[in-house]
């Protein structure tokens, strides 16, 4: 029976134990809540900007000096600008080389003809001027040109254009028969049967050129 009795005893002090531990933290809650709560600790005072300099015109900013470039680096104004030009501009032209001017043929003014009469077997040399008609027998002689060969030519030659008109002599009470043109072109002295004078009765052709005309200077273009 003593057991007994001290187990129960035993169980009732745990639990007067039990009751007086509730009935103290139901106390503890209420005023912890209660307790003042204590103020966040206030920021930190930042220190005041300083105020930004004010330029003003009678007192102008100052740059500090820059260092000069070493020597080495140092680039010369004239060579840049030099190359550039040379680069930019194209050569000039060359310009054209113009051929030398042909020789000019040396002119005349008088052209120095032979005529043979084959009948007569008679032979007659006469001059006739340029532009101007002159008559051997029944023939009408009429120089155009007469000249020789130029400087750079290959061969020397003497040339006359001749222009022979047939035409009989008028008759007395009669009035002159028609002409008629019996050759037209360029005689050589130097080869008389080349283009000659075909004629039944009358043979002619160029001895030579002579009293020379003087030739104008080409225009300038």
């Amino acid at each position: 029976m003593s057991r007994r009795t001290s187990w129960i005893a035993a169980a009732a002090v745990l639990a007067a134990l039990a009751g007086t531990g509730a009935a103290l933290a139901r106390q503890a809650v209420p005023q912890a809540a209660q307790a003042p709560q204590a103020p966040p600790p206030a920021p930190a005072a930042r220190p005041a900007a300083a105020p930004a300099p004010e330029l003003r015109p009678s007192q102008p900013a100052q740059v500090p000096p820059t260092a000069p470039a070493p020597a080495s680096q140092a680039v010369a104004p004239s060579a840049a600008p030099a190359v550039a030009d040379t680069q930019a501009k194209p050569p000039p032209p060359a310009e054209p080389v113009k051929p030398p001017e042909p020789a000019k043929r040396q002119r005349y003014a008088v052209a120095i003809m032979q005529a043979l009469d084959k009948v007569t077997t008679e032979t007659m040399r006469f001059e006739v001027p340029v532009g101007q008609p002159i008559r051997y027998k029944t023939l009408i002689f009429t120089v155009r040109a007469c000249e020789t060969a130029a400087s750079d030519e290959v061969a020397p030659e003497t040339t006359a254009y001749v222009i022979v008109d047939t035409q009989p002599k008028a008759q007395a009470g009669r009035p002159a028969p028609a002409g008629r043109q019996i050759y037209k072109g360029w005689m050589y002295a130097s080869s008389p049967g080349l283009n000659p004078l075909q004629h039944p009765v009358y043979d002619a052709w160029l001895i030579a050129c002579k009293q020379s005309i003087p030739v104008a200077p080409p225009a300038k273009p």
